[in-house]
């Protein structure tokens, strides 16, 4: 290996055998931020406000930045998106294929699926326009593809089109994908929210460098059934689509707020009456039921894919190469690279405090990554929480207490981790059991909290991002985006570690890699038989769970704050929450007492 330095983080500094170090600079810890408290504020009477019955207002826990999907920085700028640009079809709850700007779902009857997987063939509507009258047609969708595969762009979204060779434009309303090997995931490319179709002539002259400077992406014109006319930080305005394929909406205004903290978004709905919708309420389990008596508004749990996790990291992430990068596989993480302190970390999680102290309803303890589909999970794949088994683990590893400190140590190098999450309650006190239980292991730890937006975020210069990941441990959920997990699951392949090279664009942020799960990868990429292709992705969840190549921790549910004034509101965990907007509308009236009465 070649020179590496040593970087200081706080209290830490984790040794080397480098032939030349030197301190470069600190691991940054943000402060709590603004807006969002450890514990929620005492209940004041709180008097619900009057509002406009044509306006709908909708709160987001981050502010959005984009509007265009495949710039996307974050779920609140898929969320945003929905509402103006739409894809050819989404998986609805129970996971079938809904057809938006598709006239049909492609099969082999009708012609659409190739035998051999590998083209699919979709028919588009004839009735739709963008918004500005300008008809849809299938240059629309190529172009879409062009865009997000051009790597000037550096799409958000590229990896769902990894294996899409082609698409071309049969005539305006065919569209013709052809993918480079045979697959069985030909509803992954152009559906749900990662799917949406953008207007070629908007965009042609930002496809390139300039992609983030196209006045599009805050003021997109949509095929959807709401289009922005207005954009500021933490603010959107939208209005009806009179042109909508699907008929004008229910509501001539929309009003989406971001920036708002989980417990304050949910009291706005709940209590206030202030607006119609808040979402993904990660709210400990007591303070969100404390809103609910003589609530103006229902609480709605979904559960889809998203698992809260602990990432390990498999790099030193307080060393740099020669060439300057933190956190490279090229130096291995002193003590996470055995599979013994890994498994010791694992056994420390007290999952059943945290999912019921923490969640509720929200939440259910889970070993394992991908808990969905159902189809796929592992129904005896269990956790354990030993301290005992984990402490036996650390002394065959050589971890001892040679000093008396209550820190483990081993050759002069103390077993200390910096762990970090995004400002949140819920994992502000995730992260105070998890370092209460490894404290009693006798591993030091340090907390940090990172803002919301910084940790998030795809832009190479948030270091505090988790892709950076200069930490030792970092936890936050996310799941599969399509019922078929192919993509989520390459997340942990060695193609897909987050580096310098790739500007952290990348998804593997452990920096994990296993040549036999990317073995059990590339066979179910190409498996057409669908049992075989589940028995191969139930292989690999169980590698991740037993390498303990991740945490897993909590299956949490999509919680979402519904006010009384809506009519049901059907949620998917395969979109975003807006993703049938489009259907949105008021309850009825219930009749009044006179005119009820007979």
């Amino acid at each position: 290996m070649g020179q590496a330095v040593m970087v200081k983080a706080g209290w830490r500094v984790v040794m080397t055998l480098a032939t030349g170090m030197a301190l470069l600079g600190a691991v940054a810890c943000s402060p709590l931020g603004l807006g969002e408290s450890a514990t929620p504020p005492a209940e004041a009477d709180v008097a619900p406000v009057s509002r406009d019955p044509n306006t709908l207002r909708l709160l987001y826990g981050r502010s959005v930045v984009t509007l265009n999907p495949h710039l996307a920085t974050g779920y609140q700028d898929f969320e945003a998106a929905r509402l103006s640009y739409e894809p050819l079809a989404s998986h609805n709850q129970a996971g079938e294929l809904i057809p938006f700007l598709a006239a049909e779902i492609p099969t082999e009857d009708n012609g659409g699926l190739s035998e051999d997987g590998t083209s699919v063939i979709w028919t588009l509507r004839r009735d739709v326009t963008w918004a500005d009258g300008e008809p849809f047609t299938a240059e629309d969708v190529v172009f879409t593809f062009d865009f997000i595969r051009n790597p000037e762009v550096s799409a958000a979204t590229a990896q769902f089109y990894d294996k899409v060779e082609s698409v071309e434009a049969l005539d305006d309303h065919r569209v013709k994908i052809t993918f480079s090997s045979p697959t069985p995931a030909w509803d992954v490319p152009f559906t749900g929210q990662t799917g949406m179709i953008l207007p070629q002539h908007h965009y042609a002259d930002y496809n390139g460098l300039n992609a983030r400077e196209a006045p599009a992406n805050r003021q997109p014109v949509g095929t959807g059934p709401y289009q922005a006319i207005g954009f500021e930080p933490g603010t959107v305005i939208y209005e009806a689509n009179p042109n909508h394929w699907d008929g004008r909406p229910a509501f001539r205004r929309v009003e989406l707020q971001g920036g708002m903290a989980p417990y304050a978004a949910a009291r706005e709905v709940l209590q206030r009456g202030s607006a119609d919708f808040a979402n993904n309420l990660q709210v400990e389990a007591d303070a969100l039921a404390a809103l609910k008596p003589n609530a103006l508004g229902e609480v709605s749990y979904l559960f889809g894919s998203q698992v809260e996790r602990i990432m390990v990291n498999f790099a030193n992430p307080f060393v740099r190469t020669e060439a300057g990068e933190q956190a490279s596989p090229q130096v291995p993480h002193p003590y996470f690279s055995d599979w013994r302190v890994r498994q010791a970390i694992n056994l420390a999680i007290d999952r059943d405090t945290i999912a019921k102290e923490l969640y509720g309803p929200a939440g259910k303890p889970t070993a394992q990554l991908l808990v969905a589909p159902e189809e796929y999970r592992i129904p005896d794949l269990a956790y354990e929480y030993n301290l005992v088994k984990a402490k036996l683990l650390l002394e065959q590893a050589g971890w001892v207490d040679s000093d008396g400190d209550g820190v483990r140590d081993r050759n002069g190098v103390p077993l200390e981790v910096l762990f970090q999450a995004s400002v949140n309650p819920v994992r502000q006190r995730t992260q105070t059991i998890v370092a209460d239980s490894l404290k009693e292991l006798g591993v030091g730890v340090q907390i940090s909290r990172v803002r919301v937006d910084e940790f998030f975020s795809a832009n190479p210069e948030h270091t505090n991002s988790l892709n950076h990941f200069y930490a030792d441990m970092q936890i936050y959920s996310i799941g599969n985006e399509s019922p078929d997990p192919t993509t989520y699951l390459s997340w942990w392949s060695c193609d897909k570690i987050a580096s310098m090279a790739n500007q952290w664009q990348e998804p593997n942020n452990a920096r994990y890699c296993n040549p036999e799960y990317d073995r059990l990868l590339a066979e179910a990429r190409a498996e057409l038989d669908p049992d075989q292709r589940a028995a191969l992705f139930r292989q690999m969840n169980e590698v991740l769970t037993t390498d303990v190549a991740v945490i897993p921790v909590v299956h949490r549910a999509l919680v979402n704050a519904v006010s009384n004034r809506l009519a049901p509101v059907e949620f998917t965990p395969w979109d975003a929450s807006t993703w049938n907007i489009k259907d949105w509308a008021l309850a009825p009236a219930e009749p009044s007492a006179t005119s009820s009465a007979n």
